[in-house]
């Protein structure tokens, strides 16, 4: 081979090389570019010079896989951090959190109790309780507007996600091409489908197969497809079956079919740190103040209704709340007709939601929070279990599904249900079920007697006086007529006659008395008692008041904590979360960092070295071009010797 082409290929060579230097430092700032290299060979046998056999993109498989699995984990992490701090702050916040405000009503109803009468102690605890229900409603305005953050977010990684996909698989279409065209793949597409599929592993965890070693198939952790071939699939966001304010993910097969996707199915990523958030720390949160909301209330309006008020009335609630909520599946052949709380069975309550199965003809009921089944008891069509009451307009058919979430916006609508501070029953109507309280006096004639009465909260709410009488036939008869009457349990009737052989249970409007009697009354006699409602109004009396106040110290919570410690132990769980959800960030992108470097020292562009590069290869080429000026004068010289 003659010098000239020696130095030709040479000259190539070195153009080629700068070349790809030049190429490098201009995109050393360019995301996902991997730095190129000239790779040289030795040319054929017998002619000598030099040959570029691949510009080749130095890209670690490996490393890359391993980075993008780490990257998963951080963003994951660093998603449910910035989520929740939100709630962290918002908790344990020492001047606008719930502890503050719980502690400023108990000590205005510890001053209610110093001076029952005063209006100014009554108009401080009717400040402090409005204060502390406007908060209770501030905190689930607050955590509401953070799941419709939530659903907007995780459309917004949907589409996302989706236009990744199709960009991918697009880039397959096109490497696929210039492969058959050149045989060779540009590099220029390779970074942009690798830097690609890095970004939607930001997004989500995914599985990555490479098809002979070209083409780049994706799909979910379950298995089924996000990018095959030259082919996508889309993630939807859709309404939950359960649940009409929940966004959660759809999948769209090819055949056009659109499937709901367990929430445990996405894992990692921006959108795996959203779902793992709100499933383990913003649905809970809700939960734990909703149950909250409800315990206080429900224990405070049970003593409020055992008091007196100034105007000698009973007290009634003094706090209203939301009702539970309950819904349908979709294609359910029943519907949820109403869900109330139990309010006997009220330490039962628990900050979880509940899915009621119907199948093979009978009822489960299963906790979401845990898996586990929980009792429940039916009567009437009435479903019972923790805490709540659930009713339905026709018996579900086997496959029906329900979501009950008994406490979940217990506290969106909390408010004092009364007006005037003198409606505040401080004093005690002695409700003791004690005979000859303030609260009763009786007149009884003949055999008939009672022992063993109770009065409940709500007794004496539609007439002030009762009359029973017995006949000498054994017929027992109420006035008013109109009175909810049960004995033993079992609805009255007017043929119902007693067996005085044995005490009868008698149940009137909330209140409940042992009936006893040795015989019945002589022929044409009758057996009489009344009960007459005798309430004596003192303004002096701060027996309830003490009694209301008594109750922050009480387990009223779950029947195992206070308010107080209740509401502390949920500032602590949620801080504990955070606190971990921290290190595990910190250690995560520590590792993540690692990798990077790694990733970088190989693939990354590093300008010193290209700048040394250059005046290699320039020294290069200007050799060869001496080759070359060599070859020349060497021609010359022999030409002109002929001459």
């Amino acid at each position: 081979m003659s010098m000239f082409s020696i130095g030709l290929s040479g000259l190539n060579a070195a153009q080629n090389a700068l070349n790809t230097t030049s190429n490098n430092i201009s995109n050393v700032y360019t995301p996902g570019y991997n730095r190129e290299l000239t790779q040289l060979g030795q040319g054929s046998s017998g002619t000598g010079g030099v040959k570029v056999n691949d510009i080749e993109r130095q890209f670690n498989t490996y490393v890359a896989n391993q980075l993008n699995s780490a990257k998963t984990q951080s963003s994951a992490l660093n998603t449910y951090y910035n989520q929740v701090t939100q709630i962290d702050n918002l908790l344990a916040d020492r001047a606008a959190g719930l502890a503050p405000l719980m502690q400023d009503f108990f000590s205005s109803l510890e001053d209610l109790a110093s001076a029952p009468s005063d209006p100014a102690a009554r108009q401080g605890v009717m400040g402090t309780a409005n204060t502390l229900s406007s908060q209770f409603r501030s905190f689930d305005g607050y955590l509401q507007d953070m799941q419709s953050n939530i659903n907007n977010q995780i459309k917004d990684e949907i589409t996302q996600i989706n236009n990744t996909a199709e960009q991918i698989a697009g880039l397959n279409k096109e490497i696929a091409l210039a492969r058959a065209r050149t045989g060779e793949a540009p590099n220029s597409l390779l970074n942009q489908r690798d830097h690609l599929v890095s970004e939607l592993n930001e997004r989500m965890d995914l599985r990555l197969n490479v098809q002979d070693g070209k083409t780049y198939n994706i799909s979910l952790p379950n298995g089924q497809p996000l990018v095959t071939g030259t082919n996508s699939f889309q993630l939807e966001a859709m309404q939950a079956d359960y649940d009409p304010q929940r966004t959660v993910i759809g999948y769209r097969d090819g055949g056009g079919n659109l499937t709901q996707l367990n929430e445990s199915t996405i894992k990692g990523g921006a959108l795996g740190g959203l779902l793992s958030f709100r499933s383990e720390t913003l649905d809970k949160t809700q939960n734990q103040i909703g149950q909250l909301a409800v315990s206080l209330s429900v224990a405070f309006n049970d003593q409020h209704k055992k008091g007196v008020d100034l105007d000698g009335e009973l007290g009634g609630d003094f706090f209203e709340l939301s009702k539970p909520l309950g819904y349908s599946y979709k294609g359910n052949a029943s519907e949820i007709a109403s869900v109330e709380f139990d309010t006997d069975n009220i330490d039962e309550l628990r900050a979880t939601d509940y899915t009621i199965s119907y199948r093979n003809d009978a009822y489960s009921v299963t906790r979401n929070d845990s898996g586990d089944e929980v009792d429940f008891t039916l009567d009437g069509g009435v479903l019972s279990f923790g805490g709540v009451n659930v009713a339905f307009e026709s018996t579900p058919q086997n496959g029906d599904k329900f979501e009950i979430q008994p406490v979940r916006r217990a506290g969106q609508d909390m408010k004092v249900a009364i007006t005037d501070g003198d409606k505040i029953a401080a004093g005690d109507a002695g409700l003791d079920g004690e005979e000859g309280s303030s609260l009763t006096s009786f007149k009884h004639s003949g055999d008939l007697a009672v022992d063993d009465l109770k009065m409940s909260p709500g007794a004496f709410s539609n007439h002030k006086e009762y009359t029973l009488r017995l006949d000498s036939e054994g017929k027992l008869t109420v006035t008013p007529p109109d009175s909810t009457i049960r004995i033993d349990g079992q609805p009255f009737d007017v043929d119902n006659i007693l067996d005085l052989e044995e005490n009868k249970t008698v149940e009137i409007d909330g209140m409940s008395f042992t009936l006893t009697s040795t015989s019945l009354p002589a022929t044409d006699e009758t057996a009489t008692l009344t009960v007459t409602e005798n309430i004596i109004a003192a303004s002096g009396d701060n027996r309830n008041a003490l009694a209301l106040q008594k109750l922050q110290s009480e387990a009223v919570v779950g029947g195992s904590a206070s308010v107080s410690g209740a509401y502390a132990s949920m500032v602590s769980d949620v801080g504990n979360r955070t606190n971990i959800t921290q290190v595990n960030l910190d250690a995560r992108q520590g590792l993540t960092d690692q990798l990077r470097a790694v990733q970088q020292s190989e693939s990354g562009v590093n300008l010193d070295e290209e700048a040394a590069n250059l005046i290699r290869y320039q020294q290069y080429y200007q050799a060869n071009a001496r080759v070359i000026d060599t070859a020349g004068a060497l021609m010359d010289t022999i030409l002109n010797l002929r001459g």
